[in-house]
């Protein structure tokens, strides 16, 4: 998913960046005031950013001679909210391009856009909608991080297409291509990281079900009576 350094023409890169600007900023303010707030909790945000981190910089080969990758922005994302994972996000490509040459400086807005910013929203979208729909918190997990590592991959095909369109068909037709070589690779990849935070999750229930219930993870004792009062009133 990286995109390379130097891969992206000048003008995309600039104005991918730009782009990746705005959500940035308003990240680092949400962090600041989480932080100043809650200083508690920064012992999960720091977990959060590591997961991030570790899961982002493995290297898969793919079938079709790519690279692929798990993402570990949807956990991020449930718990603290998309702006908050785009400043975590940004952090962790940078210093992957720094450090791992993977990624680069000036791809790096595109590769935030992609990773930091899409992702955790896509992800925390579904995530927010099949909570509401009753859906068990596992099973919103599940998909919230599904989703979050699998848009990441279809932004990043869109801005491959958009850079280099295919000579006869196009934006479309190179569109097909990078999203098929992806997909290869990237649905069974995305499965395993949903299942995988489904269990970093369930270790976060039983080991900080306090903070879990401050974030809005975990229903408080008198809101899940007033979900299960809601419940049987909708039953009768």
């Amino acid at each position: 998913m990286h995109i390379a350094e130097g891969f992206l023409p000048p003008a995309h890169a600039v104005a991918w960046g730009v782009a990746s600007a705005p959500f940035v900023v308003h990240g680092v303010r949400s962090l600041t005031r989480e932080v100043r707030e809650h200083p508690e909790s920064t012992l999960l945000l720091g977990a959060s950013g590591a997961f991030t981190f570790v899961l982002s910089a493995l290297k898969l080969p793919s079938v079709t001679g790519s690279c692929s990758h798990p993402t570990g922005t949807g956990l991020g994302a449930i718990l603290f909210r998309p702006p908050i994972m785009a400043v975590l996000g940004t952090i962790t490509l940078l210093f992957q391009a720094l450090l791992l040459a993977h990624g680069g400086l000036t791809t790096l807005g595109a590769n935030v856009f992609s990773m930091a910013i899409v992702g955790p929203w896509a992800g925390y979208g579904v995530y927010r909608l099949l909570r509401r729909l009753g859906a068990p918190l596992m099973v919103a997990v599940f998909f919230g991080a599904f989703l979050a590592d699998l848009s990441t991959y279809c932004v990043t095909s869109v801005q491959l297409a958009l850079a280099f369109p295919d000579p006869g068909s196009g934006f479309l037709g190179a569109l097909g291509k990078f999203g098929s070589i992806f997909a290869v690779t990237q649905i069974p990849l995305a499965v395993s990281e949903g299942l995988l935070t489904v269990f970093v999750m369930r270790l976060l229930v039983q080991s900080s079900k306090g903070e879990l219930t401050r974030l809005g993870v975990l229903l408080s004792r008198p809101e899940k009576a007033a979900a299960d009062t809601g419940t049987q009133a909708v039953a009768r």
